[in-house]
C-alpha cells in the first residue's frame, strides 16, 4: 500500500455539497483508496487566474494499492461527476481534485507530475495537509511545517490567507456525521 495525498477545492455552485460529494466519490466503489485522514475545511481566496469567488479546500490522505495513474483517473472521474469544465487555466470550478503526492514517487511526466509542482507554494494545500498529517513531508521539498512557514512569511499581501471552517467537517463514507 502506498500513502497518497489528494487536494480538493470547489468555488462554483454549492461548494460544500460538492466537496462532500467529491470525497464520497473518491473513497467509494471498486478500487477505492482507503482513507487515512481528512483535513479540516478551509475557505480561501483564489490564487492566480481570473476574478472569481472563494474556494472551499480540503486534503484527503489515503492508502492505495493502485498506481499514480489510476489515482489520477479516479480524481478526474470525481471532477467529471461534478461537471468540471476546463476552459480557463486556474479558472473557477465546481470541483478540482489534484494528486499532490504518491508515496516518495518523483516524476516529471506532463500528465501527472509528482509531487505536484506548485504544492510547496500553496497554503491552501499545505495547511490542510499539515492538519491531517502533522509529520508529513513533501518529497524533495521537506517538512510541511517548514514549507508552510516559508509561504506565510512570503505572503506579505495576504493573498494566501486561509479561514478554517470548523462549521464544515468532512467524514469518510459511512463515517459519523
Amino acid at each position: 500500500m502506498t500513502r497518497a495525498v489528494l487536494a480538493l477545492g470547489s468555488n462554483l455552485g454549492d461548494r460544500w455539497a460538492t466537496l462532500r460529494g467529491g470525497v464520497e466519490h473518491l473513497l467509494t466503489g471498486a478500487g477505492a483508496p482507503a482513507p487515512v485522514a481528512l483535513s479540516p475545511v478551509y475557505e480561501t481566496a483564489p490564487v492566480g487566474g481570473p476574478e472569481q469567488g472563494a474556494y472551499l479546500n480540503a486534503v484527503v490522505v489515503v492508502e492505495t494499492d493502485g498506481t499514480p495513474g489510476e489515482l489520477l483517473e479516479r480524481a478526474q472521474a470525481a471532477e467529471r461527476a461534478f461537471d468540471r469544465v476546463r476552459e480557463v487555466r486556474w479558472g473557477p470550478r465546481t470541483l478540482d481534485v489534484d494528486v499532490i503526492a504518491f508515496g516518495d514517487v518523483r516524476s516529471d511526466d506532463p500528465v501527472l507530475t509528482l509531487p505536484h509542482p506548485r504544492a510547496h507554494l500553496r497554503a491552501f494545500v499545505l495547511r490542510p495537509w499539515l492538519d491531517a498529517d502533522p509529520g508529513a513531508e513533501l518529497p524533495g521539498r521537506g517538512p510541511l511545517a517548514d514549507l508552510l512557514a516559508a509561504v506565510e512569511a512570503a505572503d506579505t499581501g495576504g493573498e494566501q490567507k486561509l479561514r478554517r471552517r470548523d462549521d464544515l467537517r468532512l467524514f469518510p463514507p459511512g463515517g459519523t456525521r
